[in-house]
């Protein structure tokens, strides 16, 4: 690797998760799976609504566009992550680095902005399910989602901006498997705190208003829930309601640890940031959707379809 002192880099060492090459070898198969099922699911998801309609309906826009959200985010890593695995030369341009950085914040703050609009669809339905259809507006819902991408793509232009601004002239390894903001302010050649203030501020706009929206929305549905004289329905609440909060315990709670935290040590930071970005946009299509009554009702009524022409061939 060639650097030139008192020059900026232009490129960086991404140093991955382990040396050992039988710990790389076992990740690149536990990885890749992740992946295809992140993929195939959030992309069946996407499918199923578009096909059936009753799934046209805010809730399920919604998971579309978390849906969409996670496909890009965990492309935007993961084939990278795999290729290094595999390869003797982990190293990324310092274009391309900027690039990824953008990427990942821009589709993971829109992901913390849609969970808690999708708290708050959720809170509506079943707090108040006489007025849902008139708050709950086709209006209000591509609102709500433009609103959440819009939030991500200005949180993630300003922390890249406070990032990249940063002179780095001197060690250009970078002790992650991917370019993230607090690593690269690492390497940075001057004072960053500044840059960490701002990522800060940044991140209590994305982070803990939307946290703090979901546990609200959730806490009054609980209350609601509880209120309920029906067994098999407070039942259900509770299930869908836990599984939702486990998701959101885990995306936000990993995000928290690694931006709005003191710095932990670099081993710790990197296996936080596997859950974020690898595990929750896997997890999301599963918890809340294809567990979902309605959504293997159109799965079945898909797969229906298509038996009469796959029999046909045959004939």
């Amino acid at each position: 690797m060639r650097k030139i002192n008192q020059s900026q880099v232009t490129e960086f060492l991404l140093l991955g998760l382990s040396d050992d090459l039988l710990t790389q070898k076992l990740l690149f198969v536990l990885f890749l799976i992740v992946y295809l099922v992140t993929v195939l699911g959030n992309l069946l998801l996407m499918s199923l609504v578009q096909i059936d309609s009753r799934l046209h309906t805010p809730m399920y826009f919604f998971l579309c566009n978390l849906s969409l959200a996670d496909l890009c985010f965990s492309t935007n890593i993961v084939p990278q992550a795999l290729a290094h695995l595999l390869s003797q030369k982990k190293v990324i341009s310092f274009t391309r680095c900027a690039a990824q950085l953008l990427l990942f914040l821009i589709f993971g703050c829109t992901q913390c902005a849609l969970l808690a609009v999708m708290s708050y669809d959720r809170y509506v339905a079943i707090c108040n399910p006489l007025h849902y259809s008139s708050i709950m507006t086709w209006k209000v819902c591509v609102q709500l989602a433009a609103g959440s991408w819009t939030s991500g793509i200005f949180v993630s232009v300003v922390d890249t901006t406070f990032t990249l601004r940063l002179p780095y002239r001197g060690s250009n390894s970078i002790s992650h498997f991917f370019c993230e903001a607090p690593a690269l302010l690492v390497l940075a050649s001057t004072d960053t705190h500044t840059s960490e203030m701002a990522i800060f501020l940044m991140g209590v706009l994305i982070l803990l208003i939307p946290v703090s929206l979901v546990l609200v929305s959730y806490g009054n549905i609980i209350v609601t829930v509880v209120k309920m004289k029906s067994a098999a329905g407070r039942l259900k609440a509770f299930s869908t309601c836990g599984s939702h909060l486990m998701v959101v315990i885990l995306f936000y709670g990993s995000a928290i640890v690694t931006y709005m935290t003191p710095k932990s040590s670099k081993e710790q930071e990197k296996l936080v940031s596997v859950f974020y970005a690898m595990v929750t946009p896997m997890l999301n299509p599963i918890i809340y959707s294809l567990r979902n009554k309605d959504v293997k009702g159109a799965l079945r009524k898909v797969a229906t379809k298509n038996v009469p022409c796959r029999i046909g061939i045959f004939q």
